[in-house]
């Protein structure tokens, strides 16, 4: 469509004109600001693994890319001490103590009305033989990001923290059922270092191990409390303040949380 000329306007005509856009514009401006620059938490990230607030993906908003809808673009955007750095003032929890970020995925939704506790706190683990309730589930694609007040991940010799599914053996074949999922971590919620996850036999994983702890301890043994141990050597890394998982939807049935524990913290 074309615009159609009005012709040339008298000078006060158009002084006139002149005037009134302005006051408009003005007007629009007062009722219309800009938007807030300063940091929120957010919500859902793209795809790329950056961070931003909330550490989900981009972390800091739905839009996709590294900071989205706000969030310090230097420390995560987590918000509270989650933002500054780590002080340790005596022992420090072993389990998440935070859910910090998640981003639901379609299917499976048991355990949701539940949180954000039923992802926090110590494994209510089913054993080797059937699949815990105490957990959550991610749906297809859903991710979590969990958090650690007072403590943090550290690199020491073998597996340094353990996250808890609800996998479980199959009768006497002793098959497994599992639901895996990959599992990142960062120490400032911004830079993301994923470990190795692909299909069977699902090394590198999350939710492939059955869980045979059930109540709070002061010390986390991965050979005799079951989950899937990792080991931040493998990624690089000495230090690590927040765990993501996110389900795997190309690998098979929908991952369920039921926590994350620390086997070297850095506040012992």
């Amino acid at each position: 469509m074309q615009a159609r000329s009005l012709g040339r306007l008298p000078l006060p005509t158009a002084l006139t004109f002149i005037a009134l856009c302005a006051a408009c514009s003005a007007d629009m401006e007062a009722t219309n600001p800009p938007p807030s620059t300063s940091a929120t938490a957010g919500s859902t990230g793209g795809a790329d693994g950056s961070g931003g607030a909330g550490g989900i993906d981009a972390a800091g908003g739905s839009d996709a890319g590294g900071g989205g809808m706000g969030g310090d673009p230097g420390q995560g955007g987590f918000g509270g001490s989650f933002d500054a750095p780590l002080v340790c003032e005596g022992m420090g929890p072993i389990f998440a103590t935070h859910v910090l970020a998640t981003s639901y995925g379609p299917g499976q939704s048991f355990g949701r009305e539940a949180m954000p506790e039923i992802a926090l706190g110590p494994p209510l683990g089913g054993g080797c033989c059937q699949g815990s309730l105490d957990v959550v589930s991610l749906g297809d694609g859903g991710l979590i990001v969990l958090g650690f007040e007072g403590n943090a991940i550290a690199d020491g010799p073998g597996a340094d923290f353990v996250v808890f599914e609800n996998a479980f053996e199959i009768g006497a074949s002793q098959a497994l059922f599992v639901e895996p999922a990959t599992v990142e971590v960062s120490a400032d919620g911004i830079t993301w270092a994923a470990f190795g996850c692909a299909g069977a036999p699902y090394d590198g994983c999350a939710g492939v191990s059955p869980v045979h702890l059930d109540s709070e301890v002061s010390a986390i043994d991965p050979t005799t409390h079951g989950g899937d141990a990792f080991d931040l050597a493998e990624v690089g890394m000495s230090e690590a303040r927040f765990v993501r998982i996110t389900d795997r939807a190309d690998l098979g049935s929908v991952f369920d949380l039921d926590a994350v524990g620390i086997v070297h913290p850095v506040c012992p």
